[in-house]
């Protein structure tokens, strides 16, 4: 995790080094938030506020960027991050019956975290498995031609772990 020092956040080194690899190179912005969304699931406050002294680019531009793109999250997600496909194949073969069987099964919506911080929900374009739809990803293990009956064996299966 990261660490209050003085009034800045001490960084681990790794993602320091990454940022001072990239902090002059074009694109830098979005490759370093993708870096520390990788090291922490999701873009931290005092992490973007200490990306903005490291870089010298104004907190709202780095927030410009955070909000403008999906992709990046601005709360801690739940440790098993459940993302449904909403891509064509998947929608016409039942996506939204799964977005909100998991909605009853977890009692949260789209977007939300479960209370023991166990699950997070998020509908996505595609994942890119078509010919397997319905799909689900796990964090990063994929489920497909899913049935609303075989989601609470997918949740059982990760609230053992």
């Amino acid at each position: 995790m990261f660490e209050k020092e003085g009034t800045a956040v001490k960084l681990p080194d790794t993602l320091l080094k990454f940022i001072e690899e990239w902090k002059d190179k074009p694109g830098n912005l979005i490759m370093i938030l993708h870096q520390i969304q990788e090291e922490y699931g999701y873009i931290p406050r005092e992490v973007a506020i200490e990306l903005s002294r490291l870089i010298d680019t104004p907190l709202a531009k780095i927030y410009g960027v955070v909000t403008f793109y999906h992709f990046f999250k601005q709360k801690k997600p739940g440790k098993y991050m459940i993302s449904v496909c909403m891509g064509t194949a998947c929608y016409l073969k039942g996506g939204e019956d799964i977005i909100l069987e998991f909605e009853r099964l977890l009692g949260l919506p789209v977007n939300g975290i479960t209370e023991d911080g166990l699950f997070s929900l998020q509908a996505v374009r595609c994942i890119g498995c078509c010919g397997l739809a319905p799909v689900i990803t796990v964090n990063k293990e994929v489920f497909g031609k899913l049935t609303k009956d075989m989601l609470p064996g997918i949740i059982a299966k990760f609230k053992g772990n």
